[in-house]
């Protein structure tokens, strides 16, 4: 193992070790119950199969076969999820196959960021995630279930499904992905459209054209944002079947994965001899092993906050200085928008996760030795499924790949580290993703223009206040203050300002998109302006510093100054109400930091 993968895992490890017995025995306890349904009495148990074919009646009155839970975030508003309106039918087939039973336990609600964007409802996209928990555990409550399969892909949805899941972390579960839409226009091209409708230069009617051009089909958008990390990560951590995350929906080798997904999670259940849930193949190396696919990939910014909450699920406490020192430790090896202008189909077909994982377990950089789905040992994520004659197999990826523009060996990787830091000062503590920032804007020095309001941004982009060297900071973006949006509205304008030849910072206690590019964003700024941080005290002129190289983050304003000042005064009303936002004030009063998930789980202050 490289040292510093092996140093952080142990850090984790000893860190976790109190809370990570504590989960493993309650698990424990649980699992010695199973099969729940032969604890039920004669009337629950006519109640959970009281809709049920006469076989399957008969099927789930004895203990020895297995019953498949379907959880499943289906909605067709979502192009990612509208392939699974056909999947419980496939699964309930695979599952007959196999002399067992599947039941549809229960649905999770499901938003798309991409509709949200810059809109109230992304107000309540990070809080969707831990509704979509306690959706999954609501779904899993019956205690009718021998293991279960999990549909979702998009943001918050795949770490809400792990989260609830993993309280019923002694079933064997399986996240069946549906896959990415084909290849629309080129992320090349949308991105400039995208400047030219900023700077005023083409109409709402020709950015439409581009968005619908980019994105026009079922499927999840082909971008390396946070969705594709999401399944990403999943595979290399083995609760995917292998080279499953990027085959395209509704074509003969994405069914076969589905059915085969099914009969795996049949095998690996009690009644069929199974011995190992998900609260076994989630551990302290195969989260480290998902946080270094993170990395190495320029994945999505919001990992930084949902897989410390998966991993605290787990029983794991993982914090950002553990992404800081893996992302100094391992190479960069892919080149996908927005770190590059290919997309996730460009990827697999250069050899996508099963190569990645072959060059990374090589280097030493992944552990091997961990539990999947497929059985122990990671190395069998090293194959690529093919259909020969309407068979599913598994072939070894290429030994070489086959677009090195997009996706690199790791011993000639496209930059030596991951590009994620840690940013520390008086103004907070915050990350800053620079995998597709050029050099010479690591490090920003300007005076700072201050915005309360993402909405009020565009505006001054139009007046031309932002024609100069400037770090703009859009503040009272937090989950107490808002729910901590997405600014990913923001990007073009930034991006013009840059392109202009300005020296051009973000600094905000928000997210940006799991699509954040080449403007310098230092995000998840903590204690945020809502919560007593010094953002609140910032004001336009101020000059503010963002070093990504330093690792700091810092507010050039004499103590004496700032001691003086009383911190801004902002009206939030508008933002807790409308939309439903008026039924999540108890979610923004409680929710922690980003660094510890910001989450109502597991708040440390509350």
């Amino acid at each position: 193992m490289h040292p510093t993968v092996e140093m952080v895992t142990q850090r984790i490890i000893e860190r976790s070790r109190g809370t990570r017995q504590d989960y493993l025995d309650c698990m424990a306890v649980l699992k010695a119950q199973s099969p729940h349904r032969g604890v039920l009495s004669c009337g629950n148990l006519a109640h959970g199969f009281a809709a049920c074919s006469s076989e399957d009646k008969n099927t789930l009155k004895f203990m020895n076969k297995a019953n498949v839970a379907i959880v499943s975030a289906y909605n067709d508003m979502l192009s990612a999820h509208q392939p699974y309106e056909r999947f419980p039918d496939l699964i309930r087939e695979a599952a007959h196959g196999m002399g067992s039973v599947a039941q549809f336990a229960g649905g999770t609600p499901a938003m798309c960021d991409g509709v949200t964007q810059g809109q109230p409802g992304m107000e309540l996209s990070l809080f969707s995630r831990d509704v979509i928990a306690m959706s999954t555990a609501v779904a899993m409550s019956h205690n009718m279930f021998d293991a279960t399969v999990l549909l979702g892909i998009c943001d918050k949805i795949v770490p809400g499904l792990l989260i609830g899941s993993l309280s019923f972390g002694y079933l064997p579960t399986i996240l069946i992905p549906a896959g990415p839409m084909p290849s629309g226009l080129p992320n090349k091209e949308k991105q400039r459209i995208r400047q030219l409708y900023a700077e005023g230069k083409v109409g709402k009617g020709e950015l439409l054209e581009a968005e619908i051009k980019s994105y026009h089909s079922p499927g999840t958008c082909t971008f390396y944002g946070t969705a594709n990390s999401n399944q990403l990560l999943v595979e290399v951590m083995g609760l995917h079947l292998p080279g499953a995350a990027f085959v395209n929906p509704n074509t003969p080798l994405r069914d076969q994965l589905t059915r085969a997904a099914t009969e795996q999670v049949v095998r690996l259940s009690r009644p069929n001899g199974g011995e190992l849930g998900l609260g076994d193949m989630v551990d302290e190396k195969s989260i480290v092993n998902a946080l270094v696919a993170l990395l190495v990939t320029g994945g999505s910014t919001n990992h930084t906050i949902h897989w410390i909450a998966i991993a605290r699920a787990a029983g794991i406490v993982i914090d950002w200085n553990d992404y800081a020192d893996l992302s100094a430790a391992v190479p960069s090896m892919t080149r996908i928008y927005p770190n590059g202008q290919a997309d996730v189909n460009a990827f697999h077909d250069a050899g996508g996760t099963p190569f990645l994982i072959r060059e990374l377990l090589a280097g030493g950089y992944l552990h091997e030795d961990v539990e999947t789905v497929m059985g122990r040992g990671l190395e069998q994520y090293t194959r690529m499924p093919t259909l020969k004659n309407g068979t599913l197999v598994w072939s070894p990826v290429a030994t070489e790949t086959l677009d090195p523009e997009v996706l690199s060996s790791a011993s000639e990787p496209f930059a030596p580290d991951g590009g994620m830091k840690v940013l520390d000062g008086n103004l907070g503590r915050g990350v800053i993703k620079v995998s597709a920032v050029a050099k010479e804007h690591h490090r920003v020095e300007a005076p700072a223009v201050v915005f309360n309001d993402q909405n009020d941004l565009a505006a001054a982009f139009e007046a031309g206040d932002l024609d100069k060297d400037c770090v703009v900071v859009v503040r009272f973006q937090g989950p107490k203050a808002n729910g901590m949006p997405e600014l990913h509205k923001l990007t073009p304008y930034l991006g013009v300002v840059q392109d202009r030849g300005y020296h051009v910072a973000l600094v905000t206690d928000g997210r940006m998109s799991g699509a954040s590019g080449k403007v310098p964003a230092a995000i998840h700024v903590y204690p945020e302006a809502a919560n007593g941080g010094l953002l609140a005290k910032v004001q336009d002129g101020d000059v503010v510093c963002v070093d990504a190289e330093a690792g700091t983050l810092t507010l050039l304003v004499s103590e004496q100054d700032l001691a003086a000042r009383q911190p801004a005064e902002v009206d939030l009303s508008a933002s807790h109400s409308g939309l439903g936002r008026e039924m999540f004030g108890w979610l923004r009063r409680v929710a922690s930091n980003p660094e510890e998930g910001a989450s109502f789980f597991w708040n440390h202050d509350a």
